[in-house]
């Protein structure tokens, strides 16, 4: 099963500081990745090509990484997933930035059952977190934060 995700927004900000916050990823000033409400981003060490890590079950390496613009990670686990994720920095203008983080891959086997269900909700929910606090970063508000479903909050407590 082939699996396109895209979460994106449009930041008021300059490409070199939404750009910053990528590289904080994983590191002990994270700015994009809500750690405090998901398990934490790791990785074997700081963020570049050949780091080893992921979040909770999800793990992955770092595949590719220009600072400041695009860092990509291919997944390693769960089994079945098999592709990436990204994020990457787009100039919209001088004062604007799009912000997109991109999931794009095949699910086999078990995986297939469980995306729909499971992985999915939990993932897109994750992705709004973390563009929340993009927004948050980059402006010190967010215009519309993102809400959890009842199922979102639901899958939460039984994964605790």
């Amino acid at each position: 099963m082939g699996i396109y995700n895209v979460h994106e927004r449009v930041l008021a900000a300059t490409e070199s500081e939404v750009g910053a916050l990528i590289d904080t990823l994983a590191g002990s000033e994270d700015a994009l990745w809500p750690r405090e409400e998901w398990p934490p981003m790791k990785f074997d060490r700081p963020l570049a090509a050949g780091a080893v890590g992921g979040h909770g079950p999800v793990r992955y390496t770092v595949a590719a990484y220009a600072p400041s613009t695009w860092v990509r990670f291919t997944f390693s686990g769960p089994r079945g997933f098999h592709g990436f994720h990204e994020y990457a920095v787009l100039a919209v203008d001088e004062e604007h930035t799009l912000l997109r983080h991109t999931l794009a891959m095949n699910a086999r086997g078990l995986a297939r059952l469980t995306w729909p269900p499971v992985w999915q909700p939990l993932h897109d929910a994750l992705l709004e977190d973390s563009l929340d606090r993009a927004e948050l970063a980059c402006t010190g508000a967010v215009a519309r934060p993102a809400r959890r479903g009842r199922y979102v909050r639901l899958l939460r407590a039984l994964a605790r």
